[in-house]
């Protein structure tokens, strides 16, 4: 049997689509509809519609590259179409797992369709552009923020401004349209792990339009809002294994579930250009509108994802596969708690948040068994997601004399991992948009440890000038990635914590 509208009344699940979110009309276009949306925007939208009504119904758009043209369909948009965009999430929490239905989703496209897609986002009717497109897909360099301008899907774009590849370009070509057409502005609204995610996106979206027509970039920074957001909860890749089980207790297949944790959290900069969504007024916790995302942003991105991504390079080199894997080793777990408690914490205030029992939650929902997060995954686009989630607070570090040696050898773990070798010779399967810079900087100079970081902190668009021309910080990246090859993640961590 499938999950669908027709056997919806036979499957096993805790909550259930009604009228309300079945019956709605499209109010929001996503792009990125990946694993992490699925979890967490469209569940709480999901749930708004039932307890509040609403034409809020989305729009899923799939696949963005940061590079290249799009890739070819993967099959999910059919998938969704097959099970009427219906879907699973799977909450688990160790030996519990409960199950919630989704009914939020009206279609899913693929990143080629772009007049359908260009069609929704220049209706008037949808209110609400909301982005999860990763790191990457801002087409942006992460050290400075603003837009790559070499990037080849922005150099398209900007000549095909119809015919659009990147989800800047996607922005740019629908705001121009609903312009020209006299149509009320939506909320570009992003959901990504960057720091003022959203002065991040209006930077892109500005510098990309001065290019295009600087009349209409002067037009979009008088007229439009791009809220800052906080997204907060983990959600690892679906396997076959994960489809199976869930597929099993729900009474019916299906091939669109995803997996979670109970946590969930979402802090919106409250600036809309039209109409959202009462998600804040929903029976979910942790929802919040407020002036000020920033605090919220830098706790989770230097606590939750600082350390996610120290537990990923260090782990997956020490040969653990998944995050719970890596944090039942007592010694990763009491270097994991040193790294929020010493060297990120000091660089971290939010007025009102207990951070000791935020710190606290944050072990136990990597401890959690039902999540098979692996390393690997977390571990990709390093190039990208350094200078938000390690840099940044090494920079804090230095500025107030602290020790930030744990995290210098979680940034010598990233350069280790991205050789693409690990310690027992095995070829790791590195995904990052810098890979070939790695392997030429690897291939080069992997003779000389010192020879390799300096060409590392070469990289302008990771490494600040800062921290590139900073001696110390240097020669202790020579010292902690030396210590990595010599000894191994696994010994390196535990030398450290014996010295702490």
């Amino acid at each position: 049997m499938k999950l669908n509208r027709v056997n919806l009344e036979h499957v096993t699940a805790s909550s259930l689509p009604n009228q309300k979110n079945l019956n709605a009309k499209v109010g929001i276009v996503h792009l990125g509809f990946g694993a992490f949306h699925r979890a967490h925007q469209a569940l709480i939208t999901d749930v708004a519609m039932k307890e509040h009504g609403g034409d809020w119904k989305i729009v899923g758009v799939n696949n963005w590259r940061a590079a290249g043209k799009p890739e070819s369909e993967t099959g999910v948009e059919q998938e969704f179409s097959v099970q009427d965009n219906l879907y699973t999430v799977a909450v688990g929490q160790d030996d519990r797992v409960d199950l919630e239905v989704i009914g939020a989703v009206e279609e899913v496209l693929f990143s080629n369709q772009v007049e359908k897609i260009l069609g929704y986002m220049t209706d008037g009717n949808v209110k609400i552009v909301s982005l999860t497109i990763t790191e990457k897909g801002y087409c942006h360099l992460p050290s400075t923020g603003h837009l790559d301008i070499n990037n080849t899907l922005i150099q398209h774009d900007l000549q095909h401004i119809d015919q659009p590849h990147s989800a800047i370009g996607f922005l740019v070509s629908a705001i121009k349209t609903r312009k020209e057409k006299g149509i009320a502005p939506f909320t570009p609204l992003t959901c990504d792990n960057l720091p003022e995610n959203g002065h991040v996106l209006k930077r892109v979206v500005l510098d990309f339009a001065q290019r295009l027509d600087p009349e209409l970039a002067s037009w979009i920074k008088e007229n439009i809002h791009f809220p800052c957001s906080m997204v907060d909860r983990i959600v690892p890749q679906t396997t076959q294994d994960d489809i199976h089980k869930i597929s099993k207790q729900l009474g019916a297949q299906d091939d669109c579930c995803v997996s979670t944790e109970p946590f969930l959290q979402w802090v919106i900069e409250d600036k809309f250009n039209n109409e959202r969504p009462a998600w804040e007024n929903t029976s979910i916790a942790n929802i919040m509108l407020t002036d000020d995302v920033i605090p919220f942003e830098n706790m989770k991105l230097r606590l939750l994802n600082g350390t996610h991504s120290s537990i990923a390079y260090l782990g997956y080199l020490a040969g653990y596969q998944t995050v719970s894997e890596t944090m039942a080793d007592q010694d990763f777990s009491t270097f994991i708690r040193y790294l929020m408690d010493k060297e990120i914490s000091p660089s971290v205030n939010v007025k009102g948040i207990d951070l000791e029992a935020y710190k606290d939650q944050l072990i136990t929902r990597y401890q959690n068994t039902a999540l098979q997060h692996r390393t690997w995954q977390i571990a990709m686009d390093g190039s990208q997601k350094l200078p938000q989630r390690f840099l940044q607070t090494i920079e804090y570090g230095f500025a107030n004399d602290l020790n930030v040696s744990g995290l210098v050898l979680a940034v010598a773990a990233w350069m280790k991992y991205v050789s693409g070798v690990d310690e027992q010779a095995k070829a790791i399967d590195v995904r990052d948009p810098l890979k070939a810079t790695f392997d030429d900087i690897w291939r080069t100079h992997g003779d000389s440890i010192s020879d390799v970081v300096s060409a590392f902190l070469s990289l302008d668009s990771v490494f600040s000038t800062e921290l590139a021309e900073n001696s110390v910080f240097k020669a202790q990246l020579v010292d902690a990635l030396c210590q990595l090859t010599a000894h191994g993640a696994k010994q390196s961590v535990q030398q450290f914590i014996q010295t702490i």
